[in-house]
């Protein structure tokens, strides 16, 4: 499977499974120096996580990472006071699967036979043959994504050290769609609802605000607290900090389930998604996620135009397509319409629109990139759907059993968000090393 590794300078390879023991994300590029914590990776991997809301998959998986290398151990001579920075070699994130239970394999076992229309299961059996890790669809499971969000935030440290913010946000959800709005309410209003869902996170408060696990300690100490927070899932998640919708909105000016900026719009999405959810249906929607900060002149031409590397979001699951700035609107529009005409202010270049999302020729111009990821209806649904008997090739029918997410979207926008700053950081590094290099040429011609 060679399909798991993106990137040039900062690169990540994944690897892991939805019943595996778990999943791995090696991230190669990150600077010495840093400090990271297990919480704030927990921070955002919690936002995509299963069985946080009535929108997402029951599955009850807690996603508590585990930074197994790329750090010091403790000081590198007495009183450096560099314990727990990284050093500059592979950071390793381990996600360890909790809530892997038999129950839910032999429900796998018993529909094994018959593919799950709109999955990858029917394809994944003829490339990889009956030893297909079949059980939870394996990296074809959505559960992979939560090593993208773990390296993305690593990659978000970094990128912010330079002034650039990534954050996404749910657009469109059921066929209700929220108006545009100004990238600095939208990243206010993200910002609050993360802080809301940490605040609320039964596990974020549990296991690091109240010091389970910490920094100090080895590797297998934080697996034997794994080992029995296996055990308490349900007990620590009785503990969740009880907030209605109303005081949530009171407190955190947020919808409590749907990370959209407009909060009525968000509740237009929720009730809409119910609806189709009680037919035994699932829904899609849109995810839309901005950079701000960029420098003019990131990216590549021909085969490495950034919009192009941003295109590969389409390897997300359940992503069916990506556009930039006005996507797929420009057909409708001439020329004059979509071009976005530029004028200088007190010496600095102002755009009127923005259609390209802030990209042209494959390189930034300096104004916010915008891209839009349609995410797919969930294909796990509680309707009986035409298929067949993988081995015998006969016609049957399937009925959904597994644990299902109503819709995907709300479990999106975070790993978008994560993704799209594993392809800032890597071509700001190109950017940055080719920058530096043509300055010294020019200052040696001169």
């Amino acid at each position: 499977m060679i399909g798991c590794h993106i990137g040039r300078f900062f690169q990540v390879t994944v690897a892991g499974g939805s019943y595996q023991e778990g999943l791995t994300a090696m991230v190669q590029g990150i600077p010495p120096g840093m400090f990271f914590t297990e919480q704030e990776i927990y921070g955002d991997m919690l936002l995509r996580k299963p069985g946080a809301d009535e929108l997402s998959s029951p599955r009850k998986e807690p996603d508590l990472p585990v930074i197994y290398s790329g750090v010091n151990a403790a000081d590198t001579i007495e009183n450096a006071d560099n314990r727990h920075h990284t050093n500059g070699t592979p950071l390793t994130i381990l996600i360890p699967n909790l809530d892997r239970h038999f129950i839910h394999i032999k429900q796998y076992q018993d529909t094994n036979r018959t593919p799950r229309p709109g999955h990858a299961s029917y394809a994944s059996f003829i490339k990889y043959g009956p030893d297909d890790d079949a059980i939870g669809a394996g990296l074809f499971s959505g559960r992979y994504t939560s090593t993208i969000v773990a390296a993305g935030y690593t990659a978000k440290r970094v990128l912010r050290a330079f002034g650039i913010e990534v954050f996404a946000f749910i657009r469109e959800a059921a066929g209700v769609r929220c108006d545009s709005l100004d990238s600095k309410t939208v990243f206010e209003a993200t910002r609050r609802y993360k802080q809301m869902r940490h605040d609320l996170d039964p596990f974020y408060q549990e296991i690091y605000v109240k010091g389970r696990i910490t920094q100090d300690m080895r590797f297998l100490e934080k697996m034997q607290v794994l080992a029995q927070v296996e055990k308490e899932i349900d007990a620590i998640r009785a503990k969740a900090p009880k907030m209605s919708g109303d005081q949530i909105r009171e407190r955190y000016h947020v919808h409590p389930v749907i990370n959209c900026p407009d909060i009525e719009a968000a509740q237009a999405m929720l009730e809409a998604c119910n609806a189709i959810t009680k037919t035994g249906d699932s829904s899609g929607g849109l995810v839309e996620v901005r950079v701000v900060g960029v420098p003019v002149g990131l990216g590549e031409p021909v085969f490495c135009k950034l919009d192009a590397e941003l295109g590969r979001m389409l390897g997300i699951g359940a992503v069916k397509g990506v556009e930039v700035g006005a996507g797929f609107a420009v057909k409708d529009i001439t020329g004059f319409q979509s071009n976005d005409p530029m004028h200088s202010e007190n010496g600095k270049v102002v755009f009127d629109s923005n259609n390209a999302g802030g990209i042209t020729g494959g390189l930034t111009t300096g104004q916010d990139i915008v891209v839009r990821l349609a995410i797919k209806p969930t294909p796990t649904i509680d309707k009986p759907q035409h298929t067949i008997d993988k081995y015998t090739r006969c016609n049957t029918a399937l009925a959904a059993i597994t644990r299902r997410d109503p819709t995907i979207v709300g479990r999106i926008w975070p790993v978008a968000e994560n993704y799209t700053a594993l392809v800032i950081l890597d071509h700001l590094f190109m950017h940055l090393g080719y920058d530096a290099i043509r300055q010294t040429i020019a200052s040696v011609r001169s």
